[in-house]
């Protein structure tokens, strides 16, 4: 075995650990069908749905579907939860539909970018490693079981409150975040296609107060949702409010932002414009004034 495969084993492992650690917590105080964590399931489901899905995806080394997949999941995980639950109320109903419409025009919009691209390079030395390549959709299971835990732990908490101020508040962040994610999306997919800013990098609209305002966007509405949920969580249902730091964090230090960053310094690193746009634009906070 060699040394990179022994260390994606030993990632697995520990991706196995951890979301065996966050259906454990979730679970807590929440609700159970025939006996069985309705958390828990939405779990071992959102992993299932990668493995079933890897097989396909591995026979023809193509990640031209991984995206889409992702989205599926969250929405297969949601409506799982919501049909499994005894009593859904007005709080598991909203959580739901907030994940669905985020999870449905984002899968939307990244199969069909991914589909114009042809390809994604991240994937092009994964795929042709079925132990890297298996991580790879073992590891997306975890990312949707991260940022999934508080909308899933609202939706199947035990306890019951009626809609009140912090509801209000946690929906109006999330239709923030969500606005703001869709527009930076669809000016970014508006300046691709014009073909007179093929070399070109984005300095307008939200892309002019921030160099990453999807990511922004994306922060925000999962703090939006994990706010609507607070009033029900009990327990270790709690530690499921982690959800939206764990996004900041890969978002901002681990895959999203640093190679991003990266990718547009190799590119066009050293020009005037881009050098002043860097130092005069948001990193991801958007920079009003």
């Amino acid at each position: 075995m060699s040394s990179e495969n022994g260390k994606t084993f030993v990632g697995i492992g520990s991706v196995f650990a951890l979301g065996i650690g966050f259906a454990w917590a979730g679970s807590d105080g929440g609700a159970t069908y025939v006996g069985i964590p309705v958390f828990a399931m939405g779990v071992v489901m959102a992993f299932l749905i990668q493995w079933i899905a890897f097989v396909p995806a591995m026979l023809k080394r193509t990640e031209m579907f991984f995206d889409l997949v992702g989205s599926v999941t969250y929405i297969s995980v949601t409506l799982m939860a919501l049909y499994f639950v005894p009593q859904a109320d007005a709080r598991s109903y909203i959580l739901a539909l907030m994940v669905c419409i985020w999870a449905g025009r984002l899968g939307i919009f990244l199969f069909a970018r991914i589909h114009k691209a042809g390809s994604d390079r991240r994937f092009d030395n994964l795929k042709t490693s079925f132990v890297r390549f298996f991580g790879a959709w073992t590891l997306q299971g975890l990312w949707v079981t991260f940022t999934l835990a508080a909308a899933l732990a609202g939706i199947t908490s035990a306890k019951r409150e009626p809609i009140g101020f912090l509801a209000i508040v946690g929906v109006s962040i999330w239709l923030t975040g969500f606005l703001f994610e869709a527009v930076a999306d669809y000016q970014k997919s508006t300046f691709k296609k014009n073909p007179g800013n093929r070399e070109k990098f984005i300095q307008s609209g939200l892309w002019s107060i921030s160099r990453h305002p999807n990511y922004f966007g994306e922060i925000v509405l999962w703090v939006g949702v994990a706010i609507v949920a607070i009033p029900v969580l009990q327990g270790w249902q709690w530690a499921m409010l982690s959800s939206p730091f764990f996004v900041a964090l890969l978002l901002i230090r681990v895959s999203g932002i640093p190679l991003l960053e990266k990718k547009a310094d190799e590119k066009w690193g050293g020009q005037s414009d881009y050098e002043s746009f860097k130092r005069n634009t948001a990193v991801l906070i958007p920079k009003l004034w």
